[in-house]
């Protein structure tokens, strides 16, 4: 699985953790976000994983920024992203279950590394159930398209 991250100058710290804990589990991970602890946009990481998600380029995202908010906000706008906040492994591995997320966002000044991989790997792990899921997931989809 190829996986997507980006974040913004206040998550550099906790990205570089993930990183390093997606590659110890096997996974390819493409770097979206800064190094950089200068000023850095959440929305455009967002938006840039996003795109890569929905282009096919990564099977999921993963967005970190101040609390997880606004980035998922901005990953949100993105035509065919479910993007998730999750500040614990329950919600995570449930926004998979049940909403097919494709995308986790949480946030650097919100969770510490251990959680935060805690989280990522119940959400990673995690299945979609489809199911009477399915209809949900479509409706919300549909929601989209009638306001594009």
């Amino acid at each position: 699985m190829k996986i997507g991250i980006g974040n913004d100058h206040t998550a550099v710290e906790l990205k570089n953790e993930i990183l390093k804990h997606l590659i110890s589990r096997g996974f390819e991970v493409v770097n979206y976000g800064t190094d950089e602890v200068s000023s850095y946009n959440y929305a455009l990481a967002g938006e840039t994983v996003s795109n890569a998600v929905v282009k096919g380029d990564v099977d999921c995202g993963i967005c970190i920024c101040g609390t997880g908010i606004g980035i998922s906000i901005a990953c949100n706008k993105v035509n065919g992203i479910r993007a998730c906040v999750c500040s614990e492994p329950f919600s995570a591995k449930l926004s998979k279950q049940h909403n097919n997320s494709n995308i986790l966002c949480f946030g650097a000044r919100v969770v510490g590394s251990e959680l935060a991989k805690m989280i990522v790997d119940e959400w990673l792990d995690a299945t979609y159930e489809g199911g009477r899921h399915a209809e949900r997931v479509q409706t919300i989809m549909d929601i989209q398209d009638r306001n594009c």
